[in-house]
């Protein structure tokens, strides 16, 4: 090999060690400078709210407190760590500090998923698997601790297929990074899961002689991983927290990130299913019944709840990568230069210049650009309104819970599905979206409604323009108001 192509490869290794940071930081600029799209869910409010009463009484909270339907009902927060985080940041920064988190967690994601691919196939294919990952899961990027939890994610499934791949068991080092996604989101059960099927995979292609080793020593790091996901403040308990989501039956259908994926319009995740399987049948891909397994999972999860596409698009990737780094060739260059590790100085150096690019994009941005939330999501006129009438128990739509909780205001319903069960919302849900009306005078009488709070475009307030007892007193292109008919005439005119 000449001095120069041995060069060659020596810079193109440094250039390959710098390719996830670079891509890192193109990612949290993107959705930095983009932040005002990340403030979209009403939840991002009761979510800072939880993480600020952590910090303010230095404790959990094992009860609701912010409602008067379920006052005093046993809770607790399976993602209290991203609530801390959120929290201070939105005390230090303002809506900034959200959307700076929120960013980093995205660009985190993306780094880390490139890094692990490279190791099985060529770095532009690499930052394409990873570009696309991004798009398909824009639609759930937003200011909430599942993001916080996404690095984590990739990390873990990263390291666990890595293992399968060279026919190994996991470290028990990696045991933190469970205890780590069990502290900042409940979807840690899903790390959980894959234990099994990436174990098959290890197992499949090992030794005869050694396989029944393999595979108990891959149901201990599982047995020690279940124990991590216990270490949190509530211990077992989080794992009761973190399933309590899946029994809510038909509601789920109601919450748009838990609906079944939609078909009716062409979507970036149909593109995706069509292009995995054009590439099966171009490439003539053959992989393994685990791996099989592994992706149909994946698929059928997405398929299911809106809310998976993420982690099909982040993780697919990871465990299709071997499979394709064998079928692909890789150059010469990348091939020989696979094994060196660039000089430690050059890739520390080059971090630091990112790093600090991104903090000097990052100040002069928030110097002149003002976050705030999408209005569609605070009525702020109307709430105004109702504290000025000192009302006291307010039957507000779903999307509007998380607002309400920011101002101190006790809700009928926010975003905690769980805690008020699959009757309670849905008869909710039935109530004001007019499947069964004649339900709706009867939830405003067992709660003792004073007024009542609803989105200004859906069947609810019209329902109550027609119920006897009550009456409009404000409207606006948000959110629209009714009370009983008897506290209505200091009554502040509706808007046009």
């Amino acid at each position: 090999m000449s001095l120069s192509f041995a060069n060659s490869i020596a810079v193109q290794s440094r250039a390959r060690a710098l390719v996830p940071l670079c891509v890192g930081a193109c990612t949290y600029l993107f959705f930095f400078f983009t932040g005002d799209t990340l403030l979209q869910d009403s939840d991002s409010f009761w979510q800072i709210k939880i993480g600020q009463w952590i910090l303010d009484h230095g404790a959990m909270p094992y009860t609701d407190f912010y409602s008067f339907t379920r006052q005093g009902d046993a809770w607790i927060s399976t993602s209290w760590l991203s609530q801390v985080l959120f929290a201070f940041s939105y005390t230090q920064w303002g809506w900034a500090g959200p959307v700076i988190i929120t960013a980093i967690g995205v660009a985190l994601t993306a780094a880390i998923l490139v890094h692990l691919l490279e190791t099985q196939i060529e770095a532009p294919r690499a930052v394409l698997f990873a570009m696309l990952a991004l798009v398909l899961s824009l639609h759930h990027v937003l200011a909430r601790p599942h993001i916080l939890a996404l690095p984590v994610m990739v990390a873990w499934v990263g390291l666990l297929m890595a293992a399968a791949d060279r026919r190994s068991a996991p470290s028990w080092t990696w045991l933190p990074l469970m205890a780590l996604w069990a502290n900042l989101h409940g979807g840690f059960v899903l790390g959980l899961a894959l234990i099994g099927p990436i174990s098959l995979e290890a197992v499949e292609h090992a030794e005869k002689g050694q396989r029944l080793r393999l595979f108990m020593r891959w149901v201990l790091f599982g047995a020690g991983a279940l124990l991590a996901s216990c270490c949190t403040p509530y211990g077992w308990r989080t794992l009761m927290g973190a399933t309590n989501i899946l029994s809510l039956g038909e509601l789920l259908s109601l919450i748009f990130e838990w609906m079944p994926a939609n078909f009716a319009t062409f979507t970036s995740f149909e593109g995706a299913l069509l292009g995995l399987i054009a590439l099966g049948y171009y490439r003539g891909l053959v992989l393994s019944a685990p791996r099989i397994f592994l992706i149909l999972f994946l698929t059928w999860s997405a398929l299911t709840h809106v809310r998976s596409i993420d982690a099909f698009a982040f993780l697919v990737p990871l465990v299709l990568a071997k499979p394709l780094g064998e079928m692909l060739p890789r150059s010469l260059a990348e091939a020989a230069g696979a094994d060196r590790w660039p000089a430690r100085t050059v890739t520390a150096f080059g971090a630091l210049m990112i790093v600090a690019a991104g903090w000097t994009s990052t100040a002069l941005f928030m110097a002149h650009h003002p976050f705030t939330f999408t209005m569609t999501q605070t009525p702020v006129a109307a709430v105004d309104l109702l504290e000025q009438r000192k009302v006291q128990r307010i039957f507000n739509a779903y999307q509007f819970g998380g607002y309400l909780i920011s101002r101190n205001i006790p809700v009928y319903v926010d975003g905690r599905a769980e805690l008020y069960g699959e009757k309670f919302v849905m008869d909710f849900f039935k109530a004001t979206e007019g499947k069964k009306p004649e339900l709706l005078p009867r939830l405003l009488d067992d709660y003792k409604i004073d007024a009542t709070l609803l989105v200004a475009d859906a069947p609810g307030p019209q329902i109550l323009d027609q119920l006897k007892g009550w009456k409009r007193i404000y409207a606006d292109d948000i959110a629209v108001i009714h009370v009983r008919d008897g506290a209505s005439a200091a009554a502040a005119p509706a808007k046009p």
